[in-house]
């Protein structure tokens, strides 16, 4: 499976990871994904922002659109108590699977 497909299915976890730390914008959120994983992770502005809709609909995080001076206006995005949850249910479900790939596979961690 290419690294792309196993991206999608991990969009929402990573997201919400990042905004556990703290608010952040979109172009943030990509760029930290991209710089966090040496480029293996790298979220177009055309994928991430959906995501974000979508993630913002179901209640999993909240943006607010805040203005600084000599900047434009940007949208930050904080997690919600149901993201919390969901990102602890996520990290469980994806743990056990990354034990499950190393025990039938013998997959181990390669830093690219």
């Amino acid at each position: 499976m290419p690294i792309r497909e196993a991206r999608k299915g991990s969009a929402e976890l990573l997201i919400l990871a990042v905004i556990e730390e703290r608010p952040r914008h979109g172009y943030e959120i990509g760029s930290i994904l991209n710089r966090r994983s040496h480029g293996v992770l790298s979220f177009h502005i055309a994928s991430l922002y959906p995501t974000l809709y979508r993630l913002e609909k179901r209640g999993l995080i909240s943006g607010r659109w805040l203005e600084q001076a000599g900047q434009r206006r940007r949208r930050y995005y904080r997690i919600t108590p149901a993201g919390r949850r969901v990102l602890a249910e996520q990290r469980g479900v994806w743990g056990a699977l990354l034990v499950a790939l190393v025990r039938v596979a013998g997959v181990k961690a390669v830093e690219p």
